[in-house]
């Protein structure tokens, strides 16, 4: 058996808090704060929270652009300074906080596939796959890549895996060219074509399942096979909890099933967890920016016209919209929508409405995003509690700094010595 994972309680930076504690605190938290959270300032022009909370609400509409985007990359920042208008928003950082995984550098880079042989890997999964390594080392047992596309991490794994790695991808293209680089590199991974959804698929004991940003019901499927088969162990980093074939979230856990007072999140709501673009290019957000303008203004176009003070969905826009003008964005939208657009309409308006509607909802959803890591840390206690159940030690923390990869959480439980396999009827 490889090093004891620690109890989870040890590695939140409180060793008298245990993870169902941190749980609940989490959860009250959120459920007290759920006026700011679940509206929709994109749908809906004014909260209710900005009514409630005056002082703060003027103070987020009083931001500059600069302001806006130093804060959305540094929510803590954010956290602080409205903590003046509303004092429990100051908790926020002690209830997010969690250790480092990797954090010498040496360590980290010794893991890192060297550019020469990271071939098709973009550079950013090279290094999160490098890092991923370093907090998950050492490694003893037959570690399987799980949803492992070209076998990236496999590859990465590799060096530092004394025995075979396993990887499997549903995706046959994927499987071919993944197993061509490890022949050309002399990489031990061998990757199978394989459904991790199929019904009869199963994780031997002495499996140690892996998986680096699996997706929703991915990663969620990947825990219930390693506690049903027993296997000696589990490091996956989540990703996407929305890609999920149920309307809300289910939890996992029995304890926190069993709570009284355990949020119901739907499907939109688990959204907002990932809904991030540290890592996106600037040219990139200027032209999201310009788009969701476009949209708004529409959206304003579309309430006049209909009559109906309703948000109206819009489908997502062909690439080649991107290079024209908001008219002929919102002849696209109406045709979309079935609407027919009146003569003399003036588009000038509109899109200065737009604007003006974007640099409200911008500033109105950062208050929102302050719950994107408090509602993903909520689905991944939820995850470590589901394995201390199931009998395993777990250790949570990050395997990378945000700036890498927001998705940057990593669990990692190891089944304690003489537990069984616990039989789960959860589908």
């Amino acid at each position: 058996m490889i090093r004891q994972a620690s109890a989870l309680s040890a590695n939140l930076h409180d060793p008298a808090e245990s993870v169902y504690s941190r749980w609940q605190r989490l959860n009250q938290w959120l459920s007290a704060h759920q006026i700011l959270w679940r509206p929709t300032p994109y749908t809906d022009p004014r909260p209710a929270w900005t009514v409630q909370h005056r002082d703060l609400a003027c103070d987020i509409e009083g931001l500059s652009d600069s302001a806006c985007e130093a804060f959305d990359d540094s929510p803590e920042q954010l956290a602080e300074r409205l903590a003046r208008f509303l004092p429990s928003l100051g908790e926020r950082q002690s209830l997010v906080a969690l250790p480092a995984m990797a954090d010498q550098q040496a360590t980290v880079a010794a893991s890192t596939l060297p550019e020469t042989r990271a071939t098709d890997m973009p550079g950013r999964k090279r290094l999160q796959a490098g890092a991923f390594a370093a907090a998950v080392s050492p490694l003893t047992e037959s570690v399987v890549d799980w949803c492992c596309g070209k076998g990236h991490l496999a590859r990465t794994l590799a060096a530092q895996c004394p025995t075979p790695i396993t990887g499997w991808e549903w995706d046959d293209a994927l499987v071919a060219d993944g197993n061509r680089l490890a022949r050309h590199f002399n990489d031990d991974v061998t990757l199978h074509r394989q459904d991790v959804m199929a019904p009869d698929l199963t994780l031997s004991e002495g499996a140690h399942g892996v998986a680096l940003h699996a997706c929703g019901d991915l990663h969620r499927r990947l825990i219930r096979k390693v506690c049903e088969g027993g296997a000696a162990r589990v490091s996956f980093s989540p990703c996407c909890y929305h890609l999920t074939a149920t309307a809300d979230y289910r939890p996992l856990a029995e304890r926190v099933n069993g709570c009284k007072d355990t949020l119901a999140l739907s499907r939109s709501e688990l959204r907002l967890a990932v809904r991030e673009t540290v890592t996106a290019p600037a040219r990139v957000r200027a032209e999201r920016s310009r788009i969701r303008s476009w949209r708004l203004g529409f959206d304003g176009l579309q309430r006049a016209l209909r009559g109906i003070d309703d948000y109206l969905s819009v489908p997502s826009h062909p690439a080649w919209l991107a290079g024209e003008d908001f008219e002929a964005f919102c002849r696209w939208a109406a045709e979309k929508k079935g609407l027919v657009l009146p003569a003399g309409i003036d588009f000038h308006y509109w899109q200065t409405f737009g604007e003006q509607r974007f640099s409200q909802v911008r500033r109105h959803e950062l208050v929102r995003h302050l719950f994107r890591r408090p509602l993903e840390l909520w689905m991944v206690l939820d995850y470590a509690l589901f394995l201390e159940e199931q009998g395993y030690q777990v250790r949570l923390g990050t395997f990378c700094d945000r700036a890498l990869t927001p998705r940057n959480i990593l669990v990692d439980a190891v089944r304690a010595c003489g537990s069984p396999p616990v039989p789960h009827s959860r589908p």
